[in-house]
């Protein structure tokens, strides 16, 4: 009798490709831009995020979208993006009227933002922790974050520490001139895609540099929105429909602030009165912030420029106002990002000779100019990004961030071939930008000091992998880092009489420009203080100083099969002084966004500070 061949079921030949892999990505169209583009080159694409299995709302790993109308007093049907329907479809298409479409973008463009910051740098990024009322961690339940897409009737959007969320308002259009939207119109801003990386960027910073929300300076505030403003304005450089058509109506050049309109192959004057829509004027779309936003609110444009701050030193002494003061980092990081476009790009223009101002690029050149554009954004948003990890952990400063741009980018680019520590430099010198205690603008000077290797090592300290620490791991550094650090209080310039804590400590891992591997650990160490909130007077209230220091601390590679201890590289440290004891003081006073709670005595209100957007 003949024996049947082995079926699958059997553990047969073919066994195995009865398994199917999950799918690594999860396409959901979004709007590249916002609802005000209609149809337009460019305005709709797809987002390829991490693929998971999502409950419905979406709710997954790091997000939750709950989507409650505080103003109806209604919740939406959540989306089911598992349903074969959507999943086939590659999710529901943009739609304006349909809110479990506004569910699946808030969704897709923050699962986006959140994957770039890791890719980054090069690690995963963690949520602040949710605070029980007495101020405690609560450590029992997942750390997503909440999106509420529909969350109250306000021209605002805003992240909240306090909520754990990204709060999403909508409003109605300017009746008189609202723009490219109809008067009266509902603009929802969790439609904006500017707007919604804008705000999960904020809650990124904030899980990376809790004490970042404490505007102990007038430049904090301001940090947190230029930062925020920076990672929406890169990411359209990656919209390659609309760069290539910025690309020929700026004829390769992308600071333009308005596109060339042609007509039946003219350049249509621009003092001319518009006779028909090809007439028109358009605002660079590369460069805009939340377009239907700031036109719904009669701006007349965007709700702000990534090159919206002249180069003049002035500006800096002058403007206080956050948004206002921001501008002028995202003005000097956006000069500093065209300098180095143009310069690796002028090769290419020099092969083409144009017979006019009028004539189109040939399209292979506007394509190496895309790919030259889009990479070059890429590398900014990556140095800004990486540039976090070396900054002080508390009472940060434009000069700081300065001063952690040019040593980030030392340190994973020793050879600046491209140029980009001394665009920044130039770009941020013409604004007034410069660090407090840097003795010369020079790129040596520039840069935080490193540590004699070996100088000061962190006996014991264990990195992990990629993957991150174990919990044990955590428990195990978190021990040996407090203990090392009281030990060493003086020498990292802390006060021995308080408490240090190891707020936060992860590992990095990165391939250098020779292809080696190296690991650091970043820890963010912490001392806190009660200073007089009125000194001299017999009110006892008092302000909570944090004085802190960043160490990136290096694991050496093996050698002959032995390895040596890890040893600090570099120490950031921002600590107490009777100067910034006072600065705190008045930032205090000057600051109507005081947050209760005994975690926080004051702290950045994104609510109040994006109501006056």
């Amino acid at each position: 009798m003949t024996k049947p061949p082995p079926s699958a079921a059997d553990g047969g030949i073919f066994a195995a490709t009865t398994r199917l892999p999950l799918p690594a990505t999860r396409p959901l169209a979004v709007y590249a831009f916002d609802p005000s583009r209609g149809r337009r080159l460019g305005n709709t694409m797809t987002v390829d995020v991490a693929y998971e299995p999502l409950a419905p709302g979406p709710v997954g790993e790091r997000f939750a979208v709950v989507d409650y109308d505080g103003t109806q007093n209604t919740y939406y049907t959540p989306v089911n993006l598992e349903l074969p329907a959507i999943l086939m479809r590659g999710g529901l298409a943009p739609s304006e009227v349909d809110p479990r479409f506004h569910q699946q973008m808030v969704y897709a463009v923050a699962s986006e933002t959140l994957e770039r910051f890791q890719t980054a740098l090069g690690r995963r990024v963690h949520w602040r922790r949710p605070s029980a009322p007495d101020g405690t961690d609560i450590d029992d339940r997942p750390n997503r974050l909440y999106l509420h897409p529909h969350a109250m009737a306000q021209a605002n959007a805003f992240y909240s520490a306090d909520a754990h969320a990204i709060l999403f308002g909508y409003f109605k259009a300017s009746a008189d001139d609202a723009g490219h939207n109809l008067p009266g119109q509902t603009v929802f801003t969790c439609l904006s895609h500017d707007i919604i990386a804008h705000e999960t960027t904020h809650a990124i910073v904030d899980g990376i540099r809790e004490h970042l929300m404490e505007p102990t300076n007038i430049d904090v505030a301001a940090f947190h929105e230029a930062f925020a403003d920076l990672a929406a304005l890169f990411r359209h450089f990656a919209h390659s429909e609309t760069l290539l058509d910025t690309l020929q109506k700026t004829g390769g050049k992308l600071h333009a602030l308005t596109l060339k309109t042609k007509v039946a192959g003219e350049i249509v004057d621009p003092e001319k009165k518009a006779q028909i829509q090809a007439d028109t004027i358009e605002a660079n779309p590369l460069l805009a912030l939340a377009t239907q936003f700031g036109e719904a609110s009669a701006m007349h444009g965007g709700l702000r420029s990534a090159l919206g701050s002249p180069p003049t030193p002035d500006d800096i002494k002058t403007k206080t106002e956050p948004h206002d003061r921001g501008s002028v980092l995202v003005a000097a990081v956006f000069d500093a990002y065209f300098t180095v476009y143009l310069r690796k790009t002028e090769p290419l223009f020099k092969l083409w000779k144009p017979a006019g101002d009028g004539d189109d690029l040939p399209a292979p050149l506007a394509e190496l100019l895309a790919e030259a554009a889009s990479k070059t954004a890429e590398t900014f948003f990556t140095l800004c990004a990486r540039a976090l990890d070396y900054c002080p952990p508390v009472d940060l400063t434009f000069g700081d961030f300065l001063r952690a741009l040019i040593t980030a980018d030392l340190d994973f680019y020793p050879n600046d071939t491209d140029g980009v520590r001394d665009a920044i430099m130039q770009s941020f010198r013409l604004r007034g930008i410069l660090p407090d205690d840097a003795r010369y603008f020079s790129e040596a000077s520039l840069c935080w000091p490193e540590l004699r290797p070996g100088a000061l090592p962190v006996p014991r300290l264990r990195f992990g992998d990629p993957n991150g620490l174990t919990s044990a791991e955590k428990d195990f550094d978190g021990a040996i880092l407090r203990a090392w650090a009281q030990k060493k209080a003086t020498l990292l310039g802390f006060d021995p009489a308080f408490a240090i804590k190891a707020e936060s400590f992860h590992p990095m891992f990165r391939v250098d420009q020779n292809g080696k591997l190296l690991t650091d650990m970043i820890v963010e160490l912490v001392q806190t203080r009660e200073i007089p909130r009125f000194p001299g007077s017999a009110d006892p209230a008092t302000l909570t100083m944090h004085s802190g220091v960043t160490l990136i601390v290096a694991r050496p590679p093996q050698l002959l099969g032995r390895r040596a201890q890890p040893y600090v590289r570099f120490a950031i440290a921002k600590h107490y002084s009777p100067e910034r004891e006072q600065r705190q003081r008045h930032a205090f006073v000057a600051n109507s966004t005081e947050r209760s709670g005994p975690a926080s005595r004051f702290g950045i209100n994104f609510a109040l500070l994006h109501a006056g957007d």
